[in-house]
């Protein structure tokens, strides 16, 4: 079986499969099935509203806690100071608590701190308007603002935050209320007063509203032993009356015996965490009936749609997929027979197109890498022939030179013995091609013996300064990597001006990396053309270029250490002309290992 039947065959045979198989299921157990899910769900998300509302009373009791960080207050509560002296002291307490630790989205309309007798001492209402009007004091009317419950509360040993709430007759809405103990800090048995906060009920109401996803349920959050503080979603007529029974018992404190409270309509219930709010969802169990009807006749019309729709989309689907990898088979088989200059053509903006893409690109690098390895080999070819010229017999050039050194200096001619001899370690450095690494030591023994020839040469005009720091002496560096930079100053920057010349060499530790600097007085040069040309890398210019011996050097280091590493320079014209060589610092028998 070819790909594209393989895969209609697998889509059709698993969805059908499914399908029935699912059908069957649900035909014999259906009733307990929707239930246990709507069971599950409704419990899952009952209890999800419950993290949440969690977490948002939590930070609202963190906020409350901040009253211990008002010493002055607490002490004055502590050493029982007359209500009028407090309210004169801290008569903006709440204003000002309520403005540094809540925020615009907790919905705080109101704050209340007591004494430990019920005594108003601070008061802080959010707005004052005909709508937007809460109580001054909760105690002013104690039915009306449900305020009995906070007394109780302070009176008993209860150490958790009281949530409770009160129906305001000018907003027309439930009011979230929280109630805290203020203890004496010195001991915790004492209590010194209490706060009480007021918040909008629309903070949790959004909560609520977005697990409230089923047409006719309904929640509510109420507290063991009080009225409901919530209430959200869409309840029948027909139910209110098992509503308010249900109510009424959990703010007696008990439910009287027989009652069920998962008796129909089908209510469930989770507890908070910490605090005392439960919530409850209610939902008719017709709703649940007619699920099961309608899931019915639902899956037996999917699974007759799904049957068909698999069977067109398979086909359409396996043919977007197959027919493109049949083009790169092809391609690949024509590639193989030696057409090399084959290419796929996939015009698909997806995977298989940006495979074909892939592969056309992975050729051109192919025959671009085929292109650069015979230019190399070429180059390399070239370099191998001119190293056998240069190797000349080189030692008989190194004892003629020996002997000259030896007859000058019998025949007092100290000048041209010391010539002779900085030329022999020159050669003898420079030809030594078997060991390809030397030490910044050695290179600079050897710059020395070059700078010597070249004073000679050019009358001792040139002053050279040396700037090395004793710590990278011994590290590794390609052999000739400093010289060439020297003779390049003197050949373009200083022949041709008047005056003193000068040239300093620095080498030192730069965040781990050696660094060698050569300055020069100069002319200078345009430095952003010339470091351009570096970062090309070009080999032709490496080969046949102006600046030769920059071009090599910098080719040489890239090749060894990577492109980060290689020559730059700065220059100003007429001021005169930096060049920065950069590699890593290695010893001579470490660089293998790094390479690799």
């Amino acid at each position: 079986m070819k790909m594209r039947e393989k895969i209609l065959l697998f889509c059709l045979t698993s969805t059908l499969l499914a399908l029935i198989l699912q059908t069957i299921l649900f035909q014999n157990a259906s009733s307990s099935l929707i239930y246990s899910q709507e069971e599950e769900q409704s419990s899952n998300s009952l209890k999800n509203m419950q993290n949440e509302i969690y977490t948002f009373v939590k930070s609202i009791e963190s906020d409350l806690i901040e009253i211990y960080n008002e010493n002055d207050f607490e002490r004055s509560l502590k050493n029982g100071t007359p209500v009028d002296q407090l309210r004169e002291e801290y008569y903006r307490l709440a204003y000002n608590f309520a403005a540094d630790n809540f925020n615009t989205s907790d919905g705080v309309v109101a704050l209340y701190i007591y004494n430990i007798n019920h005594e108003i001492i601070s008061t802080y209402r959010r707005a004052v308007t005909p709508k937007h009007n809460y109580p001054v004091d909760i105690y002013t009317d104690p039915e009306q603002y449900n305020s009995e419950i906070v007394k109780d509360y302070i009176l008993s040993n209860n150490t958790m935050m009281l949530i409770s709430s009160y129906y305001n007759l000018h907003r027309e809405t439930n009011i979230v209320r929280f109630a805290l103990k203020i203890y004496d800090s010195t001991n915790t048995k004492s209590k010194v007063g209490y706060i009480v906060c007021d918040i909008d009920s629309k903070v949790i109401k959004n909560i609520m509203l977005k697990y409230c996803n089923k047409e006719e349920m309904f929640l509510w959050l109420q507290p063991y032993g009080d009225r409901p503080v919530l209430s959200v979603g869409t309840m029948a007529d027909s139910n209110q009356e098992y509503y308010n029974n249900i109510t009424a018992q959990i703010q007696r404190g008990r439910l009287e015996e027989g009652t069920d409270i998962k008796n129909k309509p089908i209510l469930f219930q989770v507890d908070q965490n910490k605090y005392d709010l439960t919530a409850y969802s209610m939902m008719p169990q017709s709703l649940l009936k007619q699920n099961q009807k309608a899931l019915t006749l639902n899956l037996i019309l999917i699974a007759a749609i799904m049957s068909v729709i698999i069977i067109l989309l398979s086909i359409l689907i396996t043919r977007s997929l197959t027919k493109p990898l049949e083009k790169l088979t092809k391609t690949i088989t024509e590639i193989k027979a030696g057409n090399t200059r084959q290419r796929v053509e996939i015009y698909q903006e997806d995977e298989i197109g940006k495979l074909g893409q892939e592969f056309n690109e992975m050729l051109d690098e192919i025959e671009r890498l085929i292109s650069y390895e015979y230019e190399t080999k070429l180059l390399l070819n070239k370099a191998e022939y001119k190293a056998l010229q240069a190797q000349i017999n080189p030692h008989f050039l190194y004892n003629t030179l020996d002997i000259m050194s030896s007859i000058a200096s019998v025949q007092n001619c100290s000048a041209v013995s010391e010539l002779c001899q900085s030329l022999s370690n020159i050669f003898r450095y420079s030809l030594d091609f078997k060991h390809p690494y030397s030490t910044v030591a050695k290179e600079i023994m050897h710059l020395k013996n070059y700078i010597y020839v070249m004073n000679v040469r050019m009358g001792e005009n040139v002053e050279y300064l040396f700037n090395i720091s004793e710590e990278i002496l011994q590290d590794s560096i390609p052999r000739i990597s400093i010289q060439p930079i020297i003779e390049n100053a003197l050949k373009h920057g200083l022949r041709n001006i008047r005056g003193e010349k000068k040239i300093v060499v620095e080498a030192l530790e730069i965040e781990g990396k050696l660094q060698i600097v050569v300055i020069d007085n100069g002319i200078g040069m345009d430095a952003e053309q010339m470091n351009t040309r570096l970062e090309q890398n070009s080999l032709d210019m490496a080969e046949n270029g102006t600046s030769i011996g920059l071009y090599n050097i910098n080719a040489r280091l890239k090749m060894l250490y990577g492109e980060e590493y290689g020559l730059h320079i700065e220059s100003k014209q007429e001021e005169g002309t930096r060049v920065y060589l950069v590699i890593p610092r290695l010893r001579v028998d470490e660089v293998g290992t790094w390479q690799k």
